[in-house]
């Protein structure tokens, strides 16, 4: 009986550290993921919940995103906030758009960070967001615009 109880505990043993082993090894695969995406350009992030400056914190449907592809900017992010100049479109629109960036710089924080500094005009406004996205996958996207309050959200990278 005692010998069946030292073999169970220690087949539990190794099935901890395979276990562990295998987080380690998914763990780096994201990593490299993660590197390979930004370094190329082509990355995108779905947006979980966002945090306005006067709304407080809410959870968002998950067709929200926000699409880095080469040297352009795919915005399709919900607004709640104040616009301090009337939009020419619909305030309902959000922060929707399509557009070349104007300016990238891409930094790196902290070891598990890469940090993307993006400027972008549409015809509306021109806006600078602020990218945080970690080797875990997750993301943190602020959004600072010249005619409406700041508002942040965040998600997780979609990896290959």
């Amino acid at each position: 009986m005692k010998r069946g109880i030292i073999i169970m505990a220690a087949g539990l043993l190794l099935l901890g550290c395979a276990t562990q082993q295998e987080r380690a090894e998914r763990r780096e695969l994201t990593r490299r993921a993660v590197e390979q995406a930004v370094a190329d350009r082509q990355l995108r992030i779905d947006v979980t919940s966002m945090s306005t400056m006067r709304y407080g914190t809410r959870m968002v449907t998950s067709d929200f995103f926000l699409r880095l592809h080469g040297d352009t900017l795919q915005s399709y992010l919900p607004y709640l906030g104040q616009a301090y100049q009337a939009p020419m479109a619909s305030p309902a629109r959000g922060l929707n758009f399509e557009e070349r960036i104007a300016r990238l710089t891409e930094s790196r924080p902290k070891a598990d960070q890469v940090r993307l500094d993006i400027d972008v005009k549409t015809d509306e406004d021109t806006y600078h967001y602020i990218v945080d996205i970690f080797n875990t996958g997750k993301a943190d996207i602020r959004v600072m615009s010249q005619h409406r309050d700041a508002i942040s959200f965040n998600g997780d990278c979609q990896l290959p």
